[in-house]
């Protein structure tokens, strides 16, 4: 299998370089041909603008959409984005790993997405029309793969349960697995996710290791995160509300799992 990890840590000693280095020597010794995208290791540009395309803006002003569009229909996209989305499309699995900072991904992940998720790579593909509102949601280029996220924070994991002060992590990853992941097309497999990150001592690390070994193993297996294909039948198109006989009661994020 062809596995991308998708790393987002400044520190190469911290638990997350550590868990990243074992993932790596992990796959590899399973057989997996493996690359790591080490955002700042790569010094990445987080930003998105003009100088995104070879060719600049087309008009006097910078279209993030349009211009994004012409570069990469042009194969004129900076070539730091093209290869990025080459190596999506070589790959089978994307694991994307980084600590959760203030409830999100690092500055320089996010900047990752935004520039490598161009229009009519990542979005603005396929049909638009009553029946079929665009390939998302389940369906898009990359459709067919599977993404899982490796996250790690300093909270305890009651600090993020049902009832908990920070909310249900569930809900907080649900903008990077339902709008991120599985918009282009991936099967979100449930995440792998490290609380309390302060307290890893020897041992727990150890633990940790044994943990994500397990994850990593089952990868081709995991069944995925239901969510709810757009273009099924379960949304009204083009309103893109769920159906009224559907998931009774709910309303938000839990709405978009199917039971």
């Amino acid at each position: 299998m062809n596995i991308l990890i998708v790393y987002a840590h400044p520190e190469p000693r911290s638990l997350n370089g550590a868990l990243k280095d074992f993932a790596v020597r992990h796959l590899q010794a399973a057989g997996h041909a493996v690359q790591v995208s080490d955002l700042y290791a790569m010094d990445w540009k987080a930003a998105l603008d003009a100088r995104d395309s070879l060719d600049g803006a087309a008009q006097d002003r910078f279209d993030p959409v349009l211009d994004a569009r012409r570069a990469y229909d042009s194969g004129r996209q900076s070539p730091d984005i093209a290869h990025e989305q080459d190596k999506l499309l070589w790959a089978d699995t994307v694991l994307l790993q980084f600590p959760l900072w203030w409830f999100s991904m690092p500055a320089i992940l996010k900047g990752w997405v935004d520039r490598v998720y161009a229009n009519g790579f990542a979005y603005g593909v396929g049909e638009h029309s009553d029946r079929h509102w665009g390939d998302r949601y389940g369906e898009g280029k990359l459709a067919g793969k599977r993404a899982m996220l490796m996250v790690t924070t300093g909270g305890w994991a009651s600090h993020y349960g049902a009832r908990g002060i920070n909310g249900p992590i569930d809900d907080l990853l649900f903008p990077i697995q339902h709008g991120i992941l599985f918009y282009p097309g991936f099967d979100v497999l449930p995440p792998f996710v490290v609380y309390r990150t302060g307290k890893v001592d020897e041992h727990g690390f150890g633990a940790l290791c044994h943990q994500l070994a397990l994850r990593l193993d089952t990868l081709s297996t995991t069944a995925p995160i239901p969510f709810r294909l757009q273009n099924r039948g379960d949304y009204e198109i083009p309103a893109l509300t769920l159906r009224d006989d559907l998931a009774s009661g709910l309303s938000g994020f839990a709405a978009h799992r199917r039971s």
